[in-house]
């Protein structure tokens, strides 16, 4: 399985100001959760009533026995539950709009950031992880977040309320009562860290299976080649027996603490009994005294208990906090500079001149973190509407000079210069919308060819799109095709194949009429004839834009400008395609090979063909 970045062992204890962090997202809906409050207020009042008029009509039969008239008392309790069951239905209301607004905005603001992180965040997260934030994680916190803080608000109010009422009527018998407080405060705190740490295990295991998922799903096609189902289901099961070694820890713990509040709620009940049974003997207090203190202390609990659900709940949601707090408020690390940004908020641009011409690497280094360097020292001078080729060994870092001139990372050492400014000087936005990227696996979003074509220009006309796709040597194959433009490619383009997902990928480029072209390997698995078609409508649509190519299959960068030989990061051979044969050196060296392999190849195929024939 792969390693990744997991902070979810952190032994750290609550973090409130993370929480009012999140408290934001329930305070936006000042409305709601005004409203809520005025609920929240009726309905303590109300519970506070109930035991004082149970009180008095216990010590009124005690006074006046069966002459008391208790047609009021029934009339009282009856407007009581009305108005309960009203505040109740409005708690419920508001509590649920809160809980849903919440959800749609975390999810929203944590998706939003995804949009605008860099490429390195996503090298140190898999899929499993991202999708346990906004899945799981963000319904955990927007149930705290309503739920939780609105049980919050009542219970304070009615603890208060009763607090008070009981230190009125008699302070001897409320200290009896509170004294339990301090236990379930010192009860608390020695459960929280533990609670906290099983939590976090239990949510590190669910995030490692969400990426298992999502790799078996993935690679289903591998594993039935390789006959791994075995091995992916024991592998399956060590994390699964992980999660579930976890998560009965962490309810025996949740089972054990809330138990203990029971039972000191319990005690408090008995300890008002008992107190206020030897007042009344010694004292002559009133039996209704003693039995609206016993209602005071069942409800004085009633919040503790609910709050102690929440307190544990907020325990286990801790680590769920900090990472979708963590993503939420994560800081892309290629941005625009503090300088850039703000040019841009007072004008509208970075004050630079629109245009994208000479590039420069200048002294450009690179590495990934702290692993080994990929480019040293590494020059280049691209003039305007050259075409650059790049060549090598795989891991040598073709991929990676281009991901830097796509400002996917930034160089660690050096400057990328474009007309003579540092690209860190200009607009990110500006450089990225000024790209066509072809890869070598390209990627294709569910909906139709048609909307995958006009994903870099949305408003598109038809015409715009099928041109395009005939300068990409596109549209034979999708005319062919039972609902042309229309078809639907499926999720990732599962329903075209390698080749048919790339010329898409070219016609959506094409169609962008971009004016730095970066391409990937972009016809490794394309036919010959297709990728003709395809450079001579490139060479129509491109004419006067920069472009950067990286090849393995040597013929189809005969024509470029500069073909760059790269290695361990560095420039040994450059030159154009007859200049390099000349040399006779590493290109030269790959050149005769793959030709080489192609006849060898071809004598096979047409030996084949003749076998089959006689």
């Amino acid at each position: 399985m792969n390693e990744w970045i997991d902070d979810d062992d952190d032994e750290s204890k609550v973090d409130l100001r993370l929480w009012r962090k999140l408290l934001r997202y329930t305070l936006h809906y000042r409305q709601t959760t005004i409203t809520f409050c005025l609920v929240a207020l009726g309905l303590a009042a109300t519970d506070l009533c109930f035991p004082l008029i149970t009180g008095q009509v216990v010590a009124d039969i005690e006074e006046h026995g069966t002459s008391v008239n208790l047609a009021p008392y029934g009339w009282a309790f009856a407007g009581l539950s009305v108005a309960i069951c009203s505040c109740i239905w409005g708690f419920i209301s508001c509590a649920g709009k809160i809980r849903t607004h919440v959800s749609h905005d975390i999810r929203r603001d944590a998706f939003r950031q995804l949009q605008q992180l860099s490429f390195s965040f996503y090298d140190r997260r898999p899929v499993g992880w991202l999708m346990a934030r906004l899945t799981s994680d963000c319904q955990r916190l927007a149930n705290i977040l309503a739920w939780g803080v609105m049980d919050l608000i009542w219970g304070v109010l009615l603890m208060t309320g009763i607090t008070v009422v009981m230190l009125i009527y008699n302070w001897r018998l409320a200290l009896a009562v509170l004294g339990i407080v301090p236990i379930l405060f010192f009860v608390s705190v020695w459960f929280r860290k533990r609670i906290l740490r099983a939590s976090r295990l239990v949510r590190g295991a669910n995030s490692r299976i969400t990426a298992a998922y999502n790799e078996s799903i993935s690679g289903v096609r591998t594993a039935k080649v390789f006959v791994r189902e075995q091995e992916n289901l024991q592998d399956f099961d060590r994390l699964a027996n992980e999660m579930e070694r976890y998560s009965i820890r962490n309810a025996v713990l949740s089972a054990v603490y809330l138990p203990l509040v029971l039972t000191l709620s319990s005690v408090a009940i008995a300890l008002s009994l008992a107190w206020g049974g030897y007042q009344v003997q010694l004292y002559g207090l009133a039996v209704g005294e003693v039995v609206m203190f016993m209602y005071f202390a069942q409800l004085f609990f009633q919040p503790v208990q609910d709050m102690s659900a929440w307190f544990a709940e907020l325990q286990m949601a801790q680590a769920s906090a900090e990472r979708v707090l963590s993503l939420v408020e994560a800081v892309p690390d290629v941005r625009d500079t503090p300088q850039v940004a703000r040019r841009i908020a007072e004008t509208g641009s970075d004050g630079h001149p629109d245009r994208l011409e000479q590039i420069e690497f200048r002294d450009v280094g690179f590495r990934y973190g702290t692993g080994p360097r990929i480019l040293e020292d590494f020059n280049l001078s691209v003039a305007p509407g050259q075409t650059i080729a790049l060549v090598g060994a795989t891991g040598g870092g073709k991929s990676t000079l281009v991901n830097l001139l796509c400002r996917f990372y930034e160089p660690t050492e050096g400057r990328i210069l474009i007309d003579g400014i540092d690209y860190r000087d200009r607009s990110l936005h500006w450089l990225q919308s000024s790209l066509g990227i072809v890869l070598q696996q390209p990627h294709l979003f569910s909906g139709t060819i048609g909307e995958n074509i006009r994903y870099g220009k949305p408003d598109a006309s038809q015409d715009e799109v099928e041109e395009a796709a005939r300068l990409a040597g596109a549209h034979d194959f999708i005319a062919d095709l039972d609902d042309g433009y229309d078809t639907e490619v499926g999720e990732d383009g599962n329903q075209l194949s390698l080749g048919q997902k790339q010329l898409v990928s070219f016609a959506r480029a094409v169609l962008k009429r971009p004016r730095l072209l970066v391409m990937d390997e972009a016809t490794s698995s394309i036919d010959t004839e297709t990728e003709r078609q395809i450079q001579q409508g490139l060479a129509r649509v491109l004419s006067g834009r920069t472009s950067f190519v990286i090849a393995h299959r040597l013929s189809t960068i005969r024509a470029a400008d500069l073909i760059l030989v790269i290695d361990h990061g560095r420039i040994v051979e450059q030159g154009t395609h007859q200049q390099l044969l000349a040399q006779r050196g590493r290109y030269y060296d790959l050149y005769t090979e793959q030709s080489m392999r192609d006849i060898v190849r071809t004598d096979d195929l047409i030996g084949g063909n003749g076998e089959s024939v006689a």
